[in-house]
């Protein structure tokens, strides 16, 4: 009788699929004892982990974020009312002469 590798290696497949399948029954039901065990949920599983330090305030159950006050304006753009408070990148209808653009304190 002569066996094909082809037919072969389709039976060798199968068998594999078949160990798989019983192993992984058996790993499902380990985890599902450990968790009984230690009393877990699938959230406490399913967290993400992230790289690098927790964010401030996080270990202790806080927001990991401020909120930020807005900052009043310190330029104004007459024609367009636009306004920019002086931090981060100056807007294009600023150019050189910023003390034109000033508003002044009240």
């Amino acid at each position: 009788m002569t066996v094909y590798p082809l037919a072969e290696k389709q039976a060798l497949e199968a068998q594999l699929a078949e160990v798989r399948a019983t192993d992984i029954a058996g790993v499902i039901e380990k985890i599902q004892g450990l968790m009984v065990e230690y009393e877990l949920t699938v959230d406490d599983i399913a967290t993400k982990r992230r790289r690098g330090r927790p964010a401030a305030g996080a270990e202790k159950g806080k927001a990991a974020t401020k909120a930020k006050s807005e900052l009043p304006p310190k330029y104004m753009d007459p024609k367009t009312g636009a306004t920019w408070s002086g931090r981060g990148r100056a807007p294009a209808w600023l150019g050189k002469n910023r003390a034109r653009f000033l508003i002044a304190e009240a």
